[in-house]
């Protein structure tokens, strides 16, 4: 839940959609792992992805984008919708009750809020390179921080089902969208991409044959740099062609390993 707009609710509840919330799994990529950004309110032991609900003068897409500039700083970043989650018991947390949010707040809360009742919630994932984010902890954040998604602390309602099965669309998307534009720095080497593919793959990529698809799509382009990383070893840098890369997100290509 997005801290800031939970209190808002108080104020002025009739600003916002009842009953329905946005969850944005925003990940990143580092030191060859998949992490995910979460925070953990005061007197809570859970974490959260970065949330939050939605403002009858937004779309569902601008409260996702919303959501991810309060916690990254980072605007024009790649969002992806990939499910809706819902059922009767997705709200009951013993660590979220009107008593912790009373002391989270400091004010009178009313236990009949639709808050703490069933409401849907429209996942979607973000991608970010890692380097460029400027984590902004929300005004009742204890700690906001990357996790690697294999090591998460535990987590309130549904959220660590909600990682996983972003996780899942990332693995699928990837197939057939040049998804490491947003994940790698702005000039990259062949090992390092490759790298990226089998982390979020979890599995081994024969070098030359991912070198190939990967040229073959024209969504990258050699520079005349390399990188010195040891004795004797300097590869070539590339970055990614910004044209192809769009016309990839629009028509899709073929990067099914």
């Amino acid at each position: 839940m997005e801290q800031e707009s939970t209190e808002d609710i108080f104020k002025n509840p009739e600003h916002y959609l009842r009953n329905v919330a946005v969850d944005n799994v925003i990940f990143g990529y580092h030191d060859k792992e998949i992490k995910v950004l979460l925070q953990r309110p005061f007197v809570v032991d859970k974490w959260t992805i970065t949330g939050g609900y939605i403002k009858k003068t937004e779309s569902i897409e601008e409260a996702a984008i919303r959501i991810a500039y309060a916690r990254t700083g980072l605007k024009d970043i790649y969002l992806q919708q990939f499910r809706s989650f819902g059922n009767p018991q997705r709200s009951i947390d013993s660590s979220f009750t009107p008593k912790h949010l009373k002391k989270i707040l400091r004010t009178v809360i009313n236990q009949d809020l639709w808050i703490f009742d069933y409401f849907v919630s429209v996942g979607f994932y973000t991608l970010t390179e890692f380097s460029n984010v400027i984590i902004r902890r929300g005004a009742f954040d204890a700690e906001c921080q990357w996790w690697p998604v294999r090591e998460l602390p535990l987590m309130m309602f549904d959220h660590e089902l909600i990682v996983s099965e972003a996780l899942f669309a990332l693995r699928l998307h990837i197939a057939h969208h040049p998804i490491g534009y947003e994940l790698l720095p702005k000039k990259f080497t062949i090992p390092e991409i490759h790298a990226l593919y089998e982390t979020i793959l979890e599995k081994p990529l024969d070098v030359r044959n991912f070198t190939k698809r990967l040229m073959a799509t024209g969504i990258i382009t050699k520079l005349n740099e390399t990188r010195a990383i040891g004795p004797h070893r300097a590869p070539f840098l590339y970055k990614f062609n910004k044209k192809e890369y769009q016309k990839g997100l629009k028509s899709g290509i073929d990067l099914a390993f």
